[in-house]
């Protein structure tokens, strides 16, 4: 794990928002939807990803672009965590 992501890097590779499947961002110490429509947040505890849509915070538009617009890693999906071990 790196710093910067504090969960397994193939873990946060393979999480989708539960609402929208679409990807997540690490930003703000959180992991943010990166679908524009649903714009939810989800929170660790401790290092265990949150992912119940019924705990997640929706964001204000104004909040989801400043996350989208930091830098921070963004999952890659299955096919990434193949890769990485060499089962492209």
């Amino acid at each position: 794990m790196s710093a910067a992501l504090p969960i397994d890097p193939d873990l946060f590779d393979l999480l989708v928002c539960p609402l929208s499947r679409a990807p997540l961002k690490w930003a703000d110490g959180r992991l943010v939807s990166t679908d524009a429509a649903t714009r939810r947040a989800y929170r660790l505890d401790g290092d265990v990803p949150v992912m119940l849509i019924d705990e997640s915070v929706a964001l204000s538009q104004e909040d989801w672009e400043r996350l989208m617009a930091l830098d921070g890693p963004v999952g890659q999906g299955a096919q990434a965590v193949r890769t990485r071990h060499g089962r492209a």
